[in-house]
């Protein structure tokens, strides 16, 4: 019983450092002697519990996958339009990969070694794209806007709340840093949804 407690924690340590040297460093930039440093571990355990870097990166992603899945499935259930569920998602989103190292590193790997089972927009994407669906059946979108335009746009912005996240951990400064990577992405879509372009006016 100890030492199958001792193996569980061990390899929740091993995950927690190869999600933050995945996350800062990317998959080519990680070494399993620095994760193993990082977990104050040895290589010896390292390999018991994964066998390769690869496997300790499907893990990674995998883990990123659950806790997102987990975190939009306990999202607040309220009777909102469509669009207003989609924008919430995108935030909770945005949440995750500002505050947990594993869903950002999920969502790096998953660029850098494309596996269809593992992408970490496997775990959102299809959510996102029914409720764009809804809310165009529903009347709530322009008629020029289509949902796989807002799913473009969603992935574009949620690559890049993932990049701000990562700098600003990388880079961490005192005092008044402004709007968090969620305030601003909800500003984002604020802007969205209200458009940019003046609205022509009719010559009576």
């Amino acid at each position: 019983m100890v030492r199958q407690e001792r193996a569980v924690r061990t390899r929740r340590a091993l995950l927690e450092a190869a999600a933050a040297e995945f996350d800062r460093h990317g998959y080519d930039g990680t070494s399993l002697s620095r994760v193993c440093r990082t977990a104050g571990i040895t290589i010896g355990a390292l390999t018991f519990h994964f066998a390769s870097k690869a496997e300790l990166a499907d893990a990674v992603q995998s883990q990123g996958q659950s806790i997102t899945r987990t975190a939009l499935e306990n999202l607040p259930d309220h009777p909102a339009p469509a669009l207003h569920q989609a924008i919430d998602l995108m935030l909770e989103l945005a949440r995750l990969l500002e505050a947990v190292p594993t869903v950002r590193s999920a969502a790096r790997l998953s660029r850098e070694r494309p596996k269809p089972d593992l992408a970490w927009t496997a775990s959102w994407a299809v959510l996102a794209q029914d409720l764009f669906e809804d809310a165009y059946l529903d009347g709530q979108l322009s008629a020029a806007v289509r949902p796989a335009s807002l799913m473009s746009l969603s992935m574009y912005l949620t690559i890049g709340v993932e990049c701000r996240a990562r700098a600003d951990q990388e880079d961490p400064r005192p005092g008044d840093r402004g709007p968090n990577a969620v305030d601003e992405l909800r500003q984002v879509w604020d802007l969205i949804q209200h458009g940019i372009c003046r609205r022509p006016t009719i010559d009576l």
